[in-house]
């Protein structure tokens, strides 16, 4: 992997006038917990938990995110540190295009992790060579994107970020609608319920909502 400044690629897309960014809203998640889930046993989840949740499913996003990655289709290689020692990596997966959910296409990711910020940058690109030099193309049915999934908050009561700029010609609203829709979801980004059930291994139920 070519060295990248991961977060400063991230930034001056975010700014960039041209780009369609959203920010879902920070999100409480021992407050969603508590209101809306049973749990057979006490939980509150910490800052400590969610970033080491984030660190594998930035490795195995087949595992934690299956409602949008294809079984089977993840990988991640060519690991090395960045200057400052922070993990890189590049992995690709077969992901459900966000404005066409029964589309699967090749997405290339070069990403980093900041342990220090508890930050993961994901820097979407058109093509990359896989761990045999042979050159990878991502599909092109929506622009490249960059995302960053991170956790913010107190260690007691730690919040969930998530953010995405996508690389459009001019910013368009139609390509945020499905980023508002996760906003609007009333549950734990599904992710979090995997973690808890299949690496905490506790059982989670939804309550009904009124």
């Amino acid at each position: 992997m070519n060295a990248l400044d991961h977060e400063g690629i991230f930034a001056q897309a975010w700014n960039d006038p041209r780009y369609t960014r959203y920010e879902i809203p920070p999100l409480d998640v021992n407050r969603v917990l508590e209101e809306r889930y049973r749990t057979n046993e006490p939980l509150r989840l910490t800052r400590t938990m969610l970033w080491d949740m984030e660190t594998k499913k930035s490795r195995r996003p087949d595992r934690y995110i299956p409602y949008v990655v294809a079984a089977g289709s993840a990988e991640a290689w060519d690991d090395r540190p960045a200057a400052d020692g922070a993990p890189t990596f590049v992995r690709k997966s077969m992901q459900r295009l966000w404005r066409q959910p029964d589309v699967y296409e090749l997405i290339l990711e070069q990403t980093r992790l900041n342990h220090a910020t508890q930050t993961v940058t994901f820097i979407g690109a058109a093509s990359y060579p896989d761990r045999n030099g042979q050159l990878l193309h991502a599909g092109t049915g929506q622009p490249i994107f960059h995302v960053v999934h991170g956790v913010g908050g107190e260690e007691d009561r730690p919040h969930n970020r998530w953010e995405i700029v996508l690389l459009t010609d001019a910013r368009d609203a139609k390509w945020t609608e499905p980023f508002a829709q996760i906003a609007r979801d009333p549950w734990l980004p599904g992710y979090l319920e995997i973690y808890i059930r299949n690496d905490l291994g506790i059982d989670l139920t939804r309550r009904d909502l009124p």
